[in-house]
């Protein structure tokens, strides 16, 4: 008896050890440090060779979002080419060197860490000619010929100004507004930009990329070409013997997706530790496909029953946008600017893609913020422009309706566009808008017939708050 007290008071004592074990080591470290180079590549490439700014404005604006960016304005372990229109960050020997190239129509394409610029003439390009005319020439919304007006009698014109006050001098240096425009009945009534910016700059859009997505599934689906509620049909990854009815990953339909509620395990959201180097981010920043990481995920709820916000929902649905529009590469590359772009003046615009040229529409959209406002007024207009139905109503109804997940945690997310939620009661519960991180905002009240575009470059904790925003300009109206 006292042998076995003995062998059972070690057992305890073994167990009681482990369970103080606590697991501290970073596994993720060097893939976190490179794509942290990655991050600033991109950036930095986009800044110069998309936005046109200048390597100290870069430095003071977009990296400002990185804790610690390497090297200053007046160098550092990086390297910029300005006439082949590259930047390569880091030095060999360590973490891999990050590298990003300009391609024309679409910006910087990020490159795979063990890739060299020698692979430039293979990446992606728009080969689609610009949208004919003289912008400057052509009257507003069409072009950017906007004529000085009398502000309607509603709109009161120092509450206006308080507004945009609000917008620009806020409290903390982490919040920094770009530029702001009001449109009221189609009318540019404000609009104002920071220093050093314009209405030709184009910034990235981050996830209000993801509004633009919608509203080009929403034109397939009006030609039947896609359908909210039939099976996505993909191949899954892992290949298994799927697409067949044994995976569960087959009830997942594209309203699934876009109501962020695929049931799939959420990559982006849950491994905080891992932010960046796993999921979404190794497309963004690390030269991955944008496909194979959004198709290689598990089912762990039912279908439609949770909301969870996840950049490869959106991305999923753009893979159902090519296969919906056949094998031509041609097609889908054009698709963007021929069935929206193109027909609303959205000339500023590019849509950028990985290297294997999947449109990357979670997030890496760069454009300005006259061209957000002219996509809220297409909503504002209930999808017509100059006649034209671009959008079907039905479709913006969708947009705008709740997602079922989100009925109990407040009715603020509709399909890949945000809604006002339940808690908030002072501005108008039609409203809905676009976000993205940094600050970038399209909102519509078409109760005021109002369109709102905020672009920032925020950093830190940001916080700046759309719905703040529409409740300040709306105090404007009478």
């Amino acid at each position: 008896m006292k042998k076995l007290t003995i062998l059972f008071l070690c057992i305890t004592t073994s167990i009681t050890l482990q369970a103080q074990q606590v697991e501290s080591y970073d596994y993720f470290r060097q893939d976190k440090d490179m794509i942290s180079q990655g991050v600033q590549a991109i950036l930095t490439c986009n800044g110069l060779f998309t936005s046109n700014r200048t390597i100290e404005q870069v430095y003071d604006n977009e990296l400002k979002y990185l804790p610690q960016p390497i090297g200053t304005a007046k160098g550092g372990d990086y390297k910029i080419d300005y006439d082949r229109k590259t930047v390569a960050i880091g030095v060999p020997g360590g973490v891999p060197v990050m590298r990003a190239v300009y391609r024309e129509g679409i910006g910087c394409v990020m490159l795979a860490p063990d890739q060299t610029f020698e692979v430039i003439e293979e990446l992606p390009i728009q080969t689609l000619a610009p949208l004919a005319g003289d912008a400057a020439k052509i009257a507003w919304p069409d072009g950017d010929l906007v004529p000085t007006i009398n502000l309607p009698k509603e709109v009161n014109v120092t509450g206006l100004l308080a507004a945009s006050d609000w917008a620009f001098d806020r409290a903390t240096p982490e919040q920094n507004t770009l530029s702001l425009i009001v449109v009221h009945k189609g009318k540019i009534i404000h609009e104002r930009y920071a220093e050093g910016v314009d209405k030709d700059t184009k910034t990235r859009t981050w996830s209000t990329a993801k509004s633009i997505a919608a509203t080009l599934f929403g034109i397939l689906s009006d030609q039947g070409k896609m359908h909210l509620d039939k099976p996505l049909g993909f191949e899954w990854l892992p290949k298994i013997k799927s697409p067949n009815a044994d995976d569960p990953r087959n009830e997942i339909t594209l309203r699934h997706v876009l109501n962020m509620s695929s049931g799939l395990y959420n990559v982006d959201s849950h491994v905080r530790r891992a932010e960046y180097s796993t999921g979404s981010g190794l497309a963004y920043w690390a030269g991955a496909s944008s496909v194979k990481g959004a198709l290689n995920r598990g089912l762990i709820r039912k279908p439609g029953t949770y909301w969870d916000y996840e950049n490869y929902e959106t991305l999923l649905a753009v893979y159902a946008m090519k296969k919906a529009l056949g094998e031509d590469a041609k097609t889908y590359q054009e698709f963007p600017r021929k069935a929206l772009l193109d027909k609303i003046g959205m000339r500023n615009t590019f849509l950028s893609t990985d290297r294997f040229g999947d449109f990357i529409l979670s997030s890496q959209v760069y454009t300005n913020a006259r061209d957000l406002a002219r996509f809220g007024i297409l909503y504002q207009q209930n999808g017509q422009w100059n006649g034209e139905q671009i959008i079907s109503e039905d479709w913006i109804k969708f947009v705008r309706t709740p997602a079922p997940s989100t009925a109990k945690i407040g009715n603020f997310y509709g399909g890949q566009f945000w809604l006002v939620p339940d808690d908030r009661t002072d501005v108008p519960k039609d409203a809905y808008a676009t976000a993205g991180n940094r600050g970038q905002y399209v909102i519509i009240v078409p109760s005021h017939d109002l369109v709102i575009v905020r672009r920032g470059l925020d950093y830190g904790r940001q916080g700046f708050n759309r719905w703040d925003l529409t409740r300040e300009v709306l105090k404007a109206f009478n």
